[in-house]
């Protein structure tokens, strides 16, 4: 054989053998890369399930019981630290930051149907005296102003069946001075009655339209969630324009605090 021919042998060989060479690499770089892309989305899924489960939690507006503070289509951010977020899979919770205050909005689990999340506005905490008298709410025996509640239906009530539940779930807590006999809560006059251990009283603001603690009685400080932080989006999905998630978004509303 010719030096010739040896020689681009030889270099045939060696260019199989680099080729050879560089599919195990090439494999080893794909697989190193997506183990790093693995990585990455196991550990942005782990921080998104601590950040859910207790510091923040994305929450959307479903009904109008909370008009004009909420509207449908608001979605919000909830704070679920300050009052003691729950450890998944348990009944137990970790330390709240504080107590909730008479006058703060609050996301909460449903007394009826515990499977619902529910936005509601504190009225009052334990060992409070609340009392309604022609929609007019006192609190302790003061007057307490409510620029936040909104009325549209002068002619909403309660039926003979709501009223006689609510008076059950009233009777125990009504302060000494009541005429129990004759005792018979409605939509805009019931009590005084005195919120037990552990609990809150919370009503919607649009309080024609809003099925709350004066329906379902007082609400266990343990179905606390959070508190709203900011309306992150809104939109009306009631608008006549096609795709109303984008042509509707009511701009004025993102990033507002309700208050």
């Amino acid at each position: 054989m010719s030096k010739k021919r040896k020689k681009k042998q030889k270099a045939t060989e060696t260019q199989q053998a680099d080729a050879d060479d560089k599919k195990p690499r090439a494999k080893q770089e794909f697989g190193q890369w997506a183990l790093g892309w693995l990585k990455s989305i196991v550990i942005a899924l782990v921080i998104w399930f601590f950040l859910q489960a207790f510091l923040i939690k994305s929450f959307r507006i479903i009904s109008d019981s909370m008009e004009s503070t909420f509207l449908v289509g608001d979605w919000l951010f909830v704070n679920k630290a300050l009052y003691g977020a729950e450890i998944p899979l348990t009944n137990k919770h970790l330390p709240a930051i504080r107590e909730p205050r008479a006058g703060e909005l609050i996301v909460l689990t449903g007394i009826e149907q515990p499977v619902l999340t529910i936005v509601k506005r504190v009225i009052g905490v334990a060992g409070d005296t609340l009392e309604m008298r022609a929609d007019s709410l006192f609190r302790n025996g003061d007057y307490v102003p409510e620029p936040y509640v909104q009325h549209v239906d002068s002619v909403a009530f309660m039926d003979s069946m709501q009223r006689q539940r609510s008076r059950n779930w009233q009777l125990p807590h009504l302060v000494d001075t009541v005429d129990r006999d004759g005792y018979l809560p409605d939509l805009r006059n019931w009590g005084p009655f005195v919120i037990p251990a552990d609990h809150l009283f919370t009503m919607g603001d649009n309080r024609d339209s809003s099925h709350d603690g004066r329906h379902w009685g007082f609400l266990p400080r343990k179905n606390l969630l959070g508190r709203p932080i900011f309306i992150y989006y809104s939109f009306d999905r009631n608008d006549w324009r096609p795709l109303p998630f984008i042509t509707a978004v009511r701009w004025n509303r993102v990033l507002r605090r309700p208050r």
